[in-house]
């Protein structure tokens, strides 16, 4: 028996995005209904490294990795790898990745994430307070670990230009470092320190405060996958098994899962899949006080609430394989580099990122404008949740957004 239904706005997925989105929209007025077969915020949102990065301006495709890119890619110990047999689907994006990191196209991708990154921080204290979760924001910054003298004198220009994009970042000696985060072992290097960087004890915690606020809102939570989109003359119908679902306006932010439903609205994004892991131990006190991430290893240590989460590395290899049990053994052995006294983890964890070539998400309406584009954010979806949400409320109300979306439209490849 296929269910019927109608709204006037639907919202294609459950993550931090689509939740944020449906509630703006639900705020303004709107009548929303998000689909979603899984429980809203389980995925990306929650496994994610908890940083409000502000500092988070870089693309991952630079001229130094594109100079690297072979031995990165085909070395399985590497922080950004590539699962070989995804290799012949993957090769479209990974040309297109290589031109996005050329000199020019790669400071260009930074400048337009730096765009959105500027008012990310007070969106994210605003969205906070609206749905019950201050207590969760910690406002103790950020830290890129260098744990060589010959890493941190080449960090130099990358903080160079990011302070040139307006963000605040410190350079700290190796005995700053040690009296900012004594539990960290020392090291020859020092560390880059972003004040303004804020993070989130427990995103599971936040991402269920949103859940509860767009059941308080009237948003409609079906537990539906959408696998057809089809556009109308009076508006967009969805359907999945035991679905139909009629809506004025339809927004796509169903990160990796996004491409597909794009394709069916009549837009070809070149939207692949990075696979992101954690590990996990449980403890009291864990370790250290802030987000630390040291640089070499790709991964962030994230002290949150009665544990210690080590997040991160890139695996590009689509949404169907297994987790990769050497990804998660990498994490646990850089872990204990740091820490040689951890034991096995309590759990570990794997999920997919949207990942497109430049970096850029897409915030975009469709060519006539009944389905919003809102995914693509890759490392920092969480970080831009807020301000994409106002961003895809003004598209939708008609009125001018705060930010230029040129730089993010759907058409641009």
């Amino acid at each position: 028996m296929t269910e019927h239904h109608t709204t006037e706005i639907a919202v294609i997925g459950a993550g931090a995005i689509g939740m944020a989105v449906a509630l703006r929209l639900a705020a303004e007025g709107r009548q929303v209904t998000i689909l979603d077969p899984a429980e809203p915020g389980m995925g990306a949102s929650y496994g994610n490294a908890g940083t409000i990065a502000d500092y988070a301006v870089q693309p991952v495709g630079t001229p130094d990795v594109l100079k690297n890119l072979p031995s990165l890619l085909f070395d399985r110990n590497s922080p950004l790898a590539i699962r070989q047999a995804a290799l012949p689907s993957l090769m479209p994006w990974l040309l297109r990745f290589a031109r996005q990191s050329l000199p020019g196209a790669a400071v260009r991708n930074a400048r337009a994430i730096a765009a959105l990154l500027a008012p990310a921080t007070a969106a994210w204290e605003e969205f906070a307070a609206e749905i019950g979760g201050t207590d969760l924001m910690q406002r103790r910054g950020c830290l890129y670990v260098y744990e060589s003298a010959r890493a941190f004198q080449a960090a130099g220009r990358d903080m160079a230009f990011r302070r040139e994009l307006g963000i605040s970042v410190e350079l700290l000696r190796p005995d700053e470092l040690a009296q900012m985060e004594p539990g960290l072992p020392a090291v020859e290097g020092g560390a880059a320190y972003f004040p303004r960087a804020v993070f989130l004890s427990d995103p599971g915690a936040m991402m269920r405060r949103c859940a509860a606020a767009m059941a308080r809102a009237g948003v409609v939570h079906l537990a539906y996958g959408v696998t057809q989109l089809t556009r109308q003359f009076d508006g967009v119908v969805l359907e999945a098994p035991g679905l139909r679902l009629h809506a004025r306006k339809v927004v796509i932010a169903a990160g990796a899962h996004s491409r597909a439903l794009a394709a069916q609205a009549g837009d070809a994004v070149p939207l692949d899949t990075e696979r992101g892991y954690h590990v996990e131990w449980d403890m009291e006190m864990p370790r250290l006080t802030r987000p630390s991430c040291p640089t070499t290893r790709g991964f962030y240590l994230c002290p949150m609430t009665g544990r210690l989460r080590v997040a991160g590395t890139v695996e590009l290899g689509g949404l169907t394989a297994p987790p990769s049990a050497h990804r998660i053994a990498r994490l646990v052995e850089g872990a204990r580099a740091i820490f040689p006294d951890l034991g096995e983890p309590t759990r570990s964890w794997m999920g997919f990122r949207p990942s497109m070539p430049d970096s850029l998400p897409v915030i975009s309406p469709s060519g006539s404008g009944e389905v919003i584009h809102a995914y693509g954010h890759g490392h920092i979806g969480l970080t831009l949740a807020p301000i994409t949400a106002r961003l895809v409320a003004a598209v939708i109300a008609g009125k001018a957004p705060e930010i230029d979306l040129a730089p993010y439209r759907v058409t641009r490849f």
